[in-house]
């Protein structure tokens, strides 16, 4: 059975979707407050199975929800223009930020950044940075993109469909609810900034939509994590 075969109704979909994620959600958040270095295991490992629990049921496979390489021209397409528009806008944002950073109020920085150093700039990588690269791409991005763009969005999709075209794609209440259940996961550590990652979710979600795949967003978004982390490193020796 295919998803297009799937009797399950609409109601259902979504039901199954947010408990997962909530399940998931409380996984994390009781993990990080217990035995905090196992936290980010149980995310990927939550992320990767739990789908699956649900697959098995209706007969699917990874394919039907966006894992798969059958689309990757136009996933290595969609992922150059999104890096060439989206790469020097926020490099540009965040050096503007980090000019003012150190006239803003300290408590303001604390909520909104994870920085508690002034910004000082020394070309310099981060340690370790090859397991970075292993880490974001296949540890955190690809876990995170099947879990919430291939999984939650398609099946908040079957159960509302509906949407309006911008720029070739139908983006609808499950593209967004996607968006928003995404930057509410990353509360579960306890730090109001990551709510930001909200608008990066936009990009990751529009980016599954275009391309039926979530391997050029998760290949995009674990970029998008390392570009920050060498920022962190030039900027705070982070």
């Amino acid at each position: 059975m295919n998803r297009a075969e799937s009797t399950w109704l609409p109601r259902s979909a979504a039901a199954e979707a947010i408990a997962l994620w909530a399940l998931c959600f409380a996984a994390i958040v009781i993990t990080f407050v217990t035995v905090t270095p196992v936290a980010k295991l149980v995310a990927t490992v939550g992320f990767l199975y739990l789908p699956i629990l649900s697959m098995r049921r209706r007969g699917e496979d990874f394919s039907d929800y966006g894992l798969s390489l059958k689309n990757w021209k136009a996933d290595l397409k969609i992922f150059v223009i999104m890096g060439a528009i989206v790469f020097p806008l926020f490099i540009g944002g965040y050096l503007g930020f980090a000019s003012v950073m150190p006239a803003l109020p300290g408590d303001v920085v604390k909520w909104l950044t994870p920085y508690v150093t002034a910004p000082h700039f020394q070309a310099r990588l981060p340690d370790r940075f090859w397991e970075h690269v292993i880490d974001d791409l296949f540890v955190v991005a690809l876990p995170e993109e099947f879990f919430y763009r291939g999984f939650l969005q398609a099946r908040l999709r079957d159960a509302w469909p509906g949407g309006r075209l911008f720029l070739g794609v139908r983006l609808g209440p499950a593209f967004w609810l996607t968006a928003v259940l995404f930057a509410l996961g990353h509360l579960a550590i306890f730090q109001v900034w990551r709510l930001a990652v909200f608008f990066p979710a936009l990009l990751f979600g529009y980016m599954r939509e275009r391309t039926g795949s979530v391997v050029g967003a998760a290949a995009f978004h674990g970029c998008c994590n390392l570009l920050v982390l060498v920022l962190d490193a030039a900027f705070f020796g982070r």
